[in-house]
């Protein structure tokens, strides 16, 4: 079975959703989604969106956080053109029918989180996110010229090369192949414009905060059709996830210590002044490896986040998803110090893209955070992804607009999936295990403090795994559970390489055996391609 058409949009979260909404008026979109639609991470999103909105704020200042923050490795110039785009970006959400919070002034309740010099973060109460989604879908349900097809996942993407031989011409994306998760059929998706809308990655480790979707789809599938991918060493995690047995790694927003709220130890002595200026406010990666660093310390197994000392009307108000959800599993935060941990959350590299949002496979655009854009750096600050995805979004949108109208019939061929000898599996139990393997030996090895002796044992246990798991994908039928399991497994190796390739510690990764910053030889991006 075929399907074609001009837009062809895999992922369904503000920047896949945004991108749709600014090309549907210029040609049929197709828009796949691997679960529902919204089974997102911006779902999930609790802080909200960074943007110059006050007059007590610049641009100026924001650019300034945002490098200092990704240790200067941040493209200033990608930089510049994201903040500056961050009001035209909201403007664009509030139209769509997106309603943040407004103050008893009936202005924008703006606040701050960390490595924020400024309260610029506009926000929906503790449930930005859902509340963003939220509008898009409706909006994107409500436009005729968009098809949206949920519980559909990508399996790979259709390049001109896979199809003739193209010598001295760069190679063409013209769609993907998708397999219906329900009926078990693979689809070829044909367009005239692909965009990954993916998501990160989160789900390669054992613990995170991510939803069950976050497996570095696009990464993978853009890296094995010969896309450049870019600074994968550097994934963040969030510092403060709810540590409860039950609690399967419940985000507790950076906004909660842009309220006040102090990071504790077990005895109550708050430890954050011993590791920076901004104490509790620092940016995430010095947070993140500041609990890692007490809790290997001390031998506990978490810190507490303590916003007992504020009003308790102010607490329930601002953070009502956050208060229920943990009194849900006994901990009243108006009370009781909040058990928090680190876990990975926010994946700053992935496939790199120009200032439009293009790979260098043309026809091809990366947005949202399977893109690298140059914008986080080797860390990003809080609150810049939605406003990446926004940003970018229009960006792309307006780039392909522009290349629609230089490209002219016949579409191109778009081959249909043969299955050739796969038969069905009776051995699921090896994609269990190896799922576990691949996520266990990441958190082990490739965490929050690193070393060249645990990367390298990293790096071999994942290889002897992807042997394995291509054994199994081409002997028998594709499952969604094995496509996801081939690309965690790609994108842990992407990881560990770059990691590897990388012999300084700046931002996100922090090696015990170059525990320096080194500007001379590495302030600049890590860079892999696959090769053929």
């Amino acid at each position: 079975m075929k399907i074609i058409s001009e837009f062809l949009i895999i992922g369904s979260g503000i920047a896949g959703l945004s991108y749709a909404l600014k090309v549907a008026e210029k040609g049929s979109v197709s828009l796949i989604t691997k679960r529902k639609v919204s089974d997102t991470a911006t779902d999930l999103a609790q802080g909200g969106i960074a943007s110059v909105t006050s007059e007590e704020d610049s641009f100026a200042e924001h650019i300034e956080d945002t490098m200092v923050a990704g240790a200067y490795l941040s493209d200033p110039k990608v930089v510049k053109m994201i903040i500056e785009g961050g009001p035209d970006a909201i403007k664009d959400l509030i139209n769509w029918g997106v309603n943040f919070t407004r103050n008893e002034e009936d202005e924008y309740d703006l606040t701050r989180e960390g490595g924020h010099s400024r309260r610029r973060i506009l926000h929906a109460k503790d449930m930005t996110g859902h509340e963003i989604e939220r509008a898009l879908v409706e909006a994107v349900r409500a436009h005729p010229n968009i098809s949206l097809y949920e519980q559909h996942i990508a399996i790979d993407l259709i390049t001109e090369s896979k199809i003739k031989y193209r010598r001295g011409k760069p190679d063409r994306c013209i769609g993907a192949y998708v397999l219906d998760i329900n009926s078990d059929e693979v689809i070829s998706f044909g367009a005239r414009i692909t965009v990954l809308a993916t998501g990160g990655a989160g789900k390669v480790y054992l613990y995170t905060c991510n939803p069950d979707v976050a497996t570095g789809d696009g990464v993978a599938m853009a890296y094995r059709a010969g896309a450049s991918i870019a600074n994968m060493e550097f994934m963040q995690f969030h510092p403060t996830t709810l540590f409860h047995p039950l609690a399967k790694s419940f985000l507790i927003s950076e906004a909660v210590r842009g309220e006040g709220a102090i990071l504790r130890r077990a005895d109550g002595t708050a430890f954050m002044p011993e590791y920076h200026k901004l104490k509790d406010l620092a940016p995430r990666d010095i947070v993140a490896r500041a609990i890692d660093n007490e809790m290997k310390k001390h031998g506990d197994n978490c810190v507490f986040l303590d916003i007992t000392h504020e009003d308790d009307d102010v607490i329930k108000d601002r953070f009502p998803n956050i208060y229920e959800t943990c009194l849900g599993y006994g901990i009243d935060i108006t009370k009781d110090p909040i058990p928090v941990v680190p876990a990975a959350h926010y994946l700053c590299g992935g496939v790199k893209v120009d200032r439009w949002g293009e790979s260098d496979i043309h026809n091809l655009f990366v947005i949202g955070e399977s893109s690298c854009t140059g914008l986080h750096g080797a860390n990003r600050l809080a609150s810049n992804s939605l406003l990446e995805g926004a940003v970018y979004a229009a960006r792309a949108a307006e780039r392909s607009i522009e290349r629609l109208k230089e490209m002219s019939p016949p579409f191109p061929e778009v081959k249909i999936w043969d299955s050739g000898s796969a038969t069905n599996s009776d051995e699921e139990v090896i994609v269990v295990h190896n799922w576990h393997e691949i996520r266990l030996s990441m958190w082990n090895y490739v965490g929050i403090v690193r070393s060249t002796k645990r990367l390298t044992r990293a790096l071999h246990r994942i290889q002897m795994i992807q042997e394995e798991i291509d054994d199994y994908y081409w002997d028998f039928f594709i499952t969604s559970d094995l496509i996801e399991l081939r690309n965690i497994a790609t994108v842990a190796e992407l990881i560990i390489r770059s990691a590897l390739k990388r012999k300084e510690s700046r931002g996100l990764h922090y090696t015990l055996d170059y525990p320096q910053t080194d500007d001379v030889h590495y302030k600049k991006d890590t860079l892999i391609r696959k090769r053929f």
